[in-house]
């Protein structure tokens, strides 16, 4: 979304003419994480009454950590290697000499605000979820997209609607180690690709397929997307706000935070729906 597009988008927001939905899952002390990552913990390290000031007042504040991919998150180039080259060949131990990445880090990813397409592959098979371990083709993208009228385009971002995140409140559930989760399998990572996106997002943990059993052992999407290609991926987003709206596209806003050197960043995506 850029030139006079963009301006008539950010117009209609600012005068209430476009409805905002949150794209993101909320952050809270044991949610679902993936044992490859530190998981979220937030505390109050200070509380109301711990001081008083002379006129009464008092303030609160917090200490939390989190990994960079926790939550709804998007990935960095940096994030992934093969045969010891990130993106572009650059050499991945040179690259994260000194313990943060000097190419491809989560602070080199501009803000992002463009269209936006749906592919609900749930839908397409009459569910509101796909079943664990699904692994979502090329041919069921291209469907998906012929049913809801759209095309995902150059420079633009593609969300996929598995429905998994009905189970985001049961970790175990959620994360599916012995069940499977449903996700992109590798030809439909190459659909993806060959239409020049710029980033796509999933309401899973590893957007990609994970059979039942397997885990996060072997993960040949994010190499395809991430290595082969430059194309980012967003994880454990939630669409329920899409899909009860019925939007296939729509405006996008994402901001990564300017983690230097960062392979990942907590963010919170919103969708930009025309009323």
């Amino acid at each position: 979304m850029t030139g006079s597009a963009g301006l008539d988008r950010l117009l209609a927001v600012l005068s209430g003419g476009v409805e905002v939905v949150d794209l993101a899952q909320p952050l809270v002390n044991g949610m679902p994480c993936s044992p490859n990552h530190p998981g979220f913990r937030m505390a109050l390290a200070r509380r109301h009454g711990d001081t008083v000031r002379a006129d009464g007042g008092s303030s609160a504040s917090e200490i939390f950590t989190t990994g960079g991919h926790v939550g709804t998150h998007i990935d960095a180039l940096s994030h992934v290697s093969q045969d010891g080259l990130l993106h572009g060949g650059r050499d991945s131990a040179e690259a994260q000499r000194g313990g943060a990445f000097s190419v491809h880090g989560i602070d080199t990813v501009a803000p992002m605000v463009c269209r936006a397409t749906l592919l609900d592959v749930a839908a397409l098979h009459g569910s509101d979820c796909l079943p664990a371990g699904h692994g979502i083709t090329a041919a069921e993208l291209a469907a998906a997209a012929r049913r809801a009228g759209v095309e995902p385009g150059a420079g633009e971002v593609c969300l996929i609607n598995t429905g998994w995140s009905r189970w985001w409140n049961d970790p175990p559930a959620y994360l599916g180690f012995e069940t499977g989760v449903p996700g992109i399998a590798p030809d439909a990572a190459r659909w993806l690709v060959e239409r020049d996106i710029r980033a796509a997002g999933t309401d899973t943990m590893a957007f990609e397929q994970i059979p039942a059993g397997r885990g996060h052992s072997i993960m040949p999407v994010h190499r395809i997307m991430l290595v082969d290609a430059g194309v980012h991926i967003v994880e454990n987003m939630r669409f329920d706000g899409l899909t009860e709206a019925a939007a296939t596209e729509f405006g996008f806003v994402l901001a990564p935070l300017r983690i230097v050197g960062g392979t990942g960043s907590p963010v919170r995506p919103l969708a930009l729906l025309s009323r």
